[in-house]
Parts: structure tokens; sequence; C-alpha cells
């Protein structure tokens, strides 16, 4: 699902994932969403933004994680 709303063009942001068609990256709606910021608080400060985009950075987030390798 997050691949149809996450884009990794290095013509955007330099490359880094943003919601598709925008240049909100996914890392601003993690660090928002982990300073407290809520669904809501979101939605209404970046218009573009959709639920579904949110819970698509969010499971984007998460499977880096999962495929990064710990030494």
């Amino acid at each position: 699902m997050h691949s149809e709303r996450i884009e990794i063009n290095p013509n955007v942001m330099l490359g880094k994932p943003v919601i598709r068609g925008t240049r909100i990256p996914v890392e601003l709606l993690v660090r928002k969403l982990s300073e407290g910021a809520t669904e809501a608080d979101l939605l209404d400060a970046y218009p573009p933004l959709t639920a579904a985009d949110i819970r698509a950075a969010l499971a984007f987030a998460a499977d880096s994680l999962a495929h990064e390798t710990i030494l």
C-alpha cells in the first residue's frame, strides 16, 4: 500500500522519501508524530496530506527499519 503513496525521486527533496505528489518528507511526518503531533494536527498543517498518507509514511518507516542491518 505505501509504495503507491511514497515516492523517492532524486529531483525531489534530494531523493528523500516523500508523500507522492508533494514535497512532504516521510521523515518530517514521523518526527512530528514522535514530538506529540496528532494526525489531525498534521492534516491541518499540511492540507495535501490524507490520513492514508500518514499511515503509509509510518509503514514505510517501519519497513525501512525492519530491513536495516545492525552492526
